[in-house]
């Protein structure tokens, strides 16, 4: 009997969850180890975010559905590694902070055979003064949080009916952060609904990212095939904004929000101010904080995590310039180089460098987005490693199966807007989502599988979506045969 732990319960902790139960012997244990009780379906928090959805859509408990398929659920977070064991016990364990309210605090370490982390991002609101919920700007990266927007919202709408003008600010709070496409969701959404409740004229709408140009999305940019025209990202998001009448502000670094202003530095034009009446602007991430000990105790969290706290796996980490960035750098099975029965999924694991250039202003302050690693991405790496996990148990050797984001491509459907009639969404493909100029010098990527439309179909899609992922996620019959 072997006991696999899986660390998060977000895209890329729960899909491996499933999975292993589904491959594993029924001797064998799943145990989901996560601090919320709630799953959430964060691709819908924009949804939330402005008034369209409730909590409730987008959330359910995991307790019922892990006890229904046999997984064990603890309510808690990870604060330590011994993949060595300690000096009373030889098996590699965890230990746990226990948040469920009956027992918050209490620690305990859980032994396991093999680890798979996956506890996402650390919202890292502190990297920029007065950021984040609770200060002087909203959010949509929790399911609470996208409420608690909808609600101010809905304040500024009502206050627009009775003939006040509001400022709108969304898009990013750091020259770091990552996400940009679900800013750019929020904001087209914003100005949806701004429209759809007859109260547009009265609404200045500013959209203040990190990306060098519009449509860098944290890959670099990308050209897409349409219409039987080449067309780079920059045009078709430029087109997008400008057609809704939305400005837009490049190339900027957050340094702090006070009540009714962001203060950002640009790469290329010095200091700006950014006034709102309400914000929504999106944290950095940086990787959930751990620890990890060798069984006497030693300190060795450097040799287990970068200093951004995410987890190295194997990829090439090597520094380097820009153009010697390749896409054999990138991790393929995510397994850790220390530990064979280690794994990172999703956003946990540790990018060998960005995808973008990577750029700083004159005072060397980094203004270039993260690589993106949630949604479909996440999911294919949670189920890679379940399977190798699988086979390694099943006595097949060492993994097999590899999801490497430069070997896969992605698929995209952002809401520009939600209405069964009038609604649109872009609904995007890229292939793969690391560039690889190697087997693809002009573009980097495969235009015969990168290319991207926009309209009503799109939305019907993101609707059905958000229905099919949910269901899936509830582990419902035939969940497995949904792809992720």
């Amino acid at each position: 009997m072997a006991r696999v732990v899986v660390l998060g319960a977000g895209i890329a902790g729960h899909t491996a969850a499933a999975f292993l139960r589904k491959w594993l012997n029924r001797r064998d244990e799943v145990v989901v180890i996560s601090p919320q009780p709630d799953y959430n379906w964060i691709p819908s928090n924009i949804w939330v975010g402005v008034g369209l959805m409730k909590k409730r859509q987008v959330t359910f408990p995991l307790a019922p559905i892990y006890q229904r398929h046999d997984i064990e659920f603890r309510q808690a977070r990870a604060v330590a590694l011994w993949p060595e064991g300690d000096q009373q016990r030889s098996q590699a364990a965890v230990e746990i902070e226990w948040t469920l309210p009956t027992r918050a605090g209490e620690r305990e370490r859980i032994a396991y055979d093999y680890l798979v982390n996956a506890t996402g991002p650390k919202l890292n609101f502190d990297a920029t003064s007065g950021l984040g919920p609770g200060r002087n700007t909203l959010s949509v990266c929790t399911a609470d949080h996208a409420e608690a927007t909808a609600q101010v919202f809905d304040e500024m709408v009502e206050r627009m009916k009775r003939g006040e003008r509001k400022r709108f600010l969304a898009g990013v709070g750091h020259g770091s952060c990552t996400c940009e496409g679900a800013a750019l969701e929020y904001v087209v959404n914003l100005e949806f609904e701004l429209r759809a409740r007859g109260v547009r004229d009265k609404a200045e709408i500013t959209f203040l990212t990190n990306e060098y140009e519009m449509g860098d999305l944290g890959m670099d940019g990308l050209y897409i095939r349409r219409g039987g025209y080449i067309t780079p990202s920059r045009i078709f998001t430029e087109s997008l904004f400008a057609e809704r009448g939305i400005r837009w502000t490049t190339k900027a670094h957050v340094r702090g929000v006070e009540p009714g202003v962001a203060h950002y530095e640009t790469l290329d034009r010095g200091e700006g101010e950014a006034p709102f009446d309400m914000a929504m602007l999106l944290p950095p991430f940086s990787g959930v904080p751990m620890k990890a000990f060798s069984r006497t105790g030693e300190d060795i969290t450097a040799t287990i995590f970068a200093p951004s706290g995410f987890m190295k796996v194997d990829a090439d980490y090597t520094k380097k310039p820009y153009e010697a960035w390749k896409a054999s750098d990138w991790p393929r099975t995510y397994r850790s180089p220390a530990y064979g029965n280690l794994f990172a999924a999703g956003i946990a694991f540790a990018p060998p460098h960005p995808i973008s250039r990577l750029r700083t202003n004159k005072d060397g302050v980094m203004i270039s987005p993260a690589p993106p690693r949630t949604g479909m991405p996440s999911a294919m790496i949670g189920r890679t490693v379940a399977r190798n996990i699988a086979d390694m148990l099943n006595g097949r050797g060492e993994p097999a199966h590899t999801a490497s984001m430069a070997e896969m491509g992605a698929a995209c459907v952002a809401s520009a807007g939600a209405n069964p009639f009038t609604g649109t969404a872009a609904s995007m493909t890229v292939f793969p989502i690391v560039p690889d100029y190697e087997r693809y010098p002009e573009y980097g990527r495969d235009l015969n599988n990168t290319f991207g439309e926009i309209g009503l179909a799109g939305h019907w899609i993101k609707i059905l979506l958000h229905h099919m992922f949910l269901y899936k996620a509830r582990l419902r019959p035939g969940w497995a045969l949904i792809p992720e």
